[in-house]
């Protein structure tokens, strides 16, 4: 399946928070631990999504047809979980891909569209966090690439932090 990322606009602010929500309860659903906050988002979450579309930094994964499977938010620095790094690196958050698009290997795709657009622009390093409770999903970061590199406690979970150093 083709697919284009199409940087959001502020009007599609609910879409993102329906997507956020989704991935919430298809996680809960499976019996993760993960993203719970999202079904009834805290006003700090609500926020930092708020930011991330006046930065215009969410993308929302297109089909042809202008069909939503996903979104992800790519950041240029990333205070709240990597502090300062001073260095050239895109960090990658909330990749969600719509339920019924899951098994396609979407998220794995936008993670290496993510990858080329960072080489082409002369950047050393992808990073991104995971919910260190979802192993399954810490591991299929470290097999496309991904080493971890840290940890990062916040009041809402523990984080691995991971990283990719891009090679040209």
């Amino acid at each position: 399946m083709d697919f284009r990322l199409r940087k959001s606009e502020i009007s599609e602010f609910n879409i993102a928070l329906k997507l956020l929500k989704s991935a919430a309860e298809f996680l809960s659903d499976k019996n993760i631990n993960q993203w719970g906050y999202w079904t009834n988002p805290p006003k700090e979450k609500i926020q930092w999504v708020k930011d991330g579309f006046k930065n215009r930094e969410f993308y929302f994964i297109e089909n042809q047809n202008q069909t939503i499977l996903g979104m992800v938010r790519i950041l240029k620095e990333d205070l709240l979980y990597w502090g300062d790094m001073n260095d050239s690196a895109m960090y990658i958050h909330s990749l969600v891909i719509e339920k019924r698009y899951i098994g396609q290997q979407i998220g794995k795709r936008v993670v290496q569209k993510i990858e080329n657009d960072a080489k082409n622009r002369g950047i050393k390093y992808l990073r991104l966090d995971c919910d260190s409770s979802n192993e399954n999903l810490c591991e299929y970061y470290t097999n496309i690439g991904f080493n971890k590199v840290g940890e990062k406690l916040l009041k809402l979970g523990k984080y691995n932090l991971y990283e990719k150093q891009l090679k040209f």
